[in-house]
C-alpha cells in the first residue's frame, strides 16, 4: 500500500503566525500551477478536515485560495488565547506542523 502524499510534498514552505489574539494563520506556498492545483483539488483542504485537526468547530474555519500568489491561506480561532495561562506556543510558530504531515487524501 502506497502513502498518500502530504502538504510537505507540495509545498514549497509553510508558516503559522498569529492573526490577533484569538485567531491563527496558516499560509501554504505552492511552487507551481500544478502543485496548487492539486493541493486545492485534495479532499484533505476542506473546513471539516481542519477542524478536526485542530480540534476546532469547522464554521469556524476560513479557507482562502489565492491562485495568482500560488498560496492558500486557512484562518482559524486559537484553542487558547495567545499568552493565556495555557498557551504553550506565544507566537502560534510551531502550529504549522499538524498541517505540514497533513496526507492529501
Amino acid at each position: 500500500m502506497t502513502e498518500s502524499p502530504r502538504v510537505s510534498d507540495l509545498a514549497t514552505y509553510v508558516r503559522a503566525k498569529n492573526a490577533g489574539p484569538f485567531w491563527l494563520t496558516l499560509d501554504i506556498f505552492l511552487p507551481d500551477d500544478e502543485a496548487f492545483a492539486t493541493l486545492t483539488a485534495s479532499p484533505a483542504l476542506t473546513a471539516d478536515k481542519l477542524g478536526e485537526r485542530y480540534h476546532v468547530d469547522p464554521a469556524t474555519v476560513k479557507i482562502f485560495r489565492l491562485p495568482r500568489l500560488r498560496v492558500v491561506k486557512v484562518s482559524l480561532p486559537r484553542r487558547t488565547p495567545q499568552a493565556g495561562i495555557h498557551d504553550r506556543d506565544l507566537h502560534s510558530g510551531q502550529q504549522h506542523i499538524p498541517l505540514w504531515t497533513m496526507e492529501l487524501r
